[in-house]
């Protein structure tokens, strides 16, 4: 952790433009929006506001940008990976700074921040190495034929990148898009648009040709769903709530069937064996529901614990949310900031509000903390019931529900007994336990005695609700590239 952390504190705002071919531009329509610090309540700056005749240009941009005898087309392969850890040694120059625009416009603790950089780097330097290593194969194909697949580009990719990981969300969907040689536009979310238009300037810094990536700040009505229904874009790669993803998914539908990839919504659940480790698991299902101020996709925002050990796990996940130390996120003390912004703010509230009156008991929490800023206290309610409206929706914020079970076939239909399938947890000293739990719970990603352990080399998606294709490893990489077949007859034999 840095020495004067408080030194990163107003870091000074250096991009607020659209970002196309390379170059920075006012928006068509003239329009601006501010971005708030939810930390304060108070306006950061005003942000150029794109909408679909920026969307138009930036998709010309990485059209011209995607044609056959471009720069970027006739570029070696090996050089976009090159490229590409030009580009992360960029990031880490200035991760610090990065961060700290990161906790200003998105108010989550700068150590943290700081962490979502690091990640990132890795994610940008793991599929800098794919890029010479993408190839097709060789096929025996029956008669006297030459049968072999090419691995090509989609093409132009849309990218729509949500406000609780702005800058890691942006590498995650970067990384595998240019390293199989696609162009983007990207839109960041309208609550935190600053890290992405800053590192759009360390994107040309690196050498990428103009139009490569393009960068279109706005709203998701108007940029995100020119974005979606753009006939000359070929992909949507999306990451945000369910409601959002089904619009997305109908309009790439109706323009051009375009491919689209979504990681969306959750409700995941973590499972508490009386077999575990305690204390260990007390602190696996803190994290892994207050995580990022409870902003993640994946929280573990259902926790069941077998009713052995209920009444203990109880008191120890209050004592601990009790010592959760919220505020200033650039306090190094600090584990939980605000919320994202008062729209979020008086969501969160309202569902803790329903916990209460549904019959859920508060052990603590249960409220706003202070008169300044979007914080929101540590809450956990115990006494949770499958039907209950916390036990069923999304909340995105920090708020427990503790749940009891009895045996592993009774909590593994409870489970999936919900829309979504992002990911589930499990703790456990039983590996008979893990794997029945790992194989019958219908997620894209299982946690044994850990919570949220992604790593670039490993892939993440959901089941149902929660989306379609996969983020980070090789199997990212599948998300953008089209298998092309190539037969040739070959001569006849001499008889």
């Amino acid at each position: 952790m840095r020495k004067n952390i408080g030194a990163m504190r107003n870091p000074e705002v250096k991009f607020t433009e659209i970002f196309i071919n390379n170059e920075w531009h006012k928006s068509v329509s003239g329009k601006v929006f501010p971005t708030i610090n939810p930390a304060t309540g108070e306006r950061i700056t005003d942000v150029q506001e794109g909408d679909k005749a920026d969307v138009d240009k930036a998709v010309q941009a990485a059209k011209e940008a995607f044609k056959l005898g471009s720069a970027w087309r006739t570029m070696d392969a090996s050089e976009r990976g090159r490229l590409l850890n030009r580009f992360a040694d960029l990031l880490e120059r200035d991760k610090d700074y990065l961060a700290s625009l990161e906790t200003t416009d998105c108010g989550k603790p700068f150590k943290n921040a700081l962490e979502d950089m690091e990640m990132g780097i890795k994610s940008i330097r793991y599929f800098a190495g794919w890029a010479d290593k993408i190839h097709g194969k060789t096929i025996p194909a029956d008669g006297n034929l030459f049968s072999f697949t090419r691995i090509e580009p989609v093409g132009v990719c849309g990218m729509i990148i949500p406000w609780n990981f702005p800058l890691l969300l942006m590498t995650n969907k970067l990384g595998p898009s240019l390293a199989a040689g696609n162009t983007v536009v990207l839109k960041p979310a309208e609550q935190t648009p600053l890290t992405a238009l800053y590192a759009a300037s360390l994107i040309k810094e690196a050498g990428f040709p103009p139009g490569v990536v393009n960068i279109i700040p706005g709203y998701g009505p108007t940029a995100g769903a020119a974005i979606s229904e753009h006939p000359d874009i070929d992909k949507v790669s999306f990451t945000g709530s369910t409601e959002v993803g089904k619009l997305i998914q109908e309009a790439a539908g109706k323009s051009n069937t375009k491919r689209v990839t979504l990681e969306m919504g959750g409700k995941s659940p973590l499972v508490v064996f009386a077999d575990a480790d305690l204390d260990k698991a007390v602190e696996v299902a803190h994290f892994a529901c207050f995580v990022n101020q409870g902003e993640c996709c994946c929280a573990a925002s259902r926790t069941y614990i077998q009713e052995e050990i209920y009444d203990a796990f109880v008191q120890k996940s209050k004592e601990r949310a009790m010592r959760k130390i919220v505020g200033d996120p650039f306090d190094d003390k600090t584990e939980q900031g605000p919320q994202v912004d008062n729209e979020q703010f008086i969501k969160i509230l309202d569902l803790i509000e329903s916990g209460k009156k549904e019959g859920a008991k508060v052990e603590c929490g249960g409220g706003r903390l202070g008169e300044k800023g979007y914080f929101i206290q540590p809450t956990v309610f115990s006494s949770v019931t499958d039907n209950m409206k916390i036990a069923k929706e999304e909340i995105f914020g920090p708020v427990q529900q503790l749940i009891k079970f009895k045996t592993l076939d009774e909590v593994i239909e409870r489970a999936n007994n919900t829309h979504y399938g992002l990911a589930a947890g499990i703790c456990t000293n039983n590996v008979e336990t893990a794997l029945m739990y790992s194989q019958g719970v219908r997620a894209g990603t299982i946690w044994v005695n850990c919570y949220l352990a992604l790593k670039p080399q490993t892939p993440f998606g959901g089941y149902k609700m929660s989306g379609q294709g996969r983020e980070f490893g090789e199997d990212a990489l599948h998300e953008y590239t089209e298998i092309k077949t190539v037969t040739i007859q070959l001569p006849q034999k001499n008889s």
